[in-house]
């Protein structure tokens, strides 16, 4: 939220685990302080012919450092703009899905995916 407008936030997913997702953000980004008070979240995809994919969930920070070092070592983008994983900056969050809908193009209806 800004204010009372809420705002759509880009992130950059670092894994995905089937719809768990990983999501590297800098701590001093503002969506760090909106998740902090509200950890539902919403991804959207969207691919080449415009199907989507919207997962619903709870952002937690990953705290497990084998974890943090997995997805370190297989980003280059993350060594590239941080130098190090102990970056202060550095926060990884893991968003599991409370639910997956997938529509396609124009069809303007979701699809409810399970998640087991």
């Amino acid at each position: 939220m800004d204010g009372d407008q809420p705002r759509l936030r880009p992130v950059s997913p670092v894994r995905t685990d089937g719809f768990v997702v990983y999501v590297a953000n800098l701590k001093s980004y503002h969506k760090t302080a909106e998740i902090a008070a509200n950890p539902k979240v919403e991804l959207c995809y969207l691919d080449a012919t415009h199907d989507q994919v919207r997962i619903t969930g709870v952002a937690e920070i990953v705290t497990d450092r084998n974890l943090l070092q997995e997805i370190w070592d297989t980003n280059p983008l993350l060594r590239q703009y941080l130098g190090t994983i102990d970056n202060p900056l550095l926060v990884v969050y893991c968003i599991t899905p409370t639910s997956v809908r997938f529509m396609r193009e124009w069809a303007l209806e979701y699809h409810q995916i399970p998640l087991t």
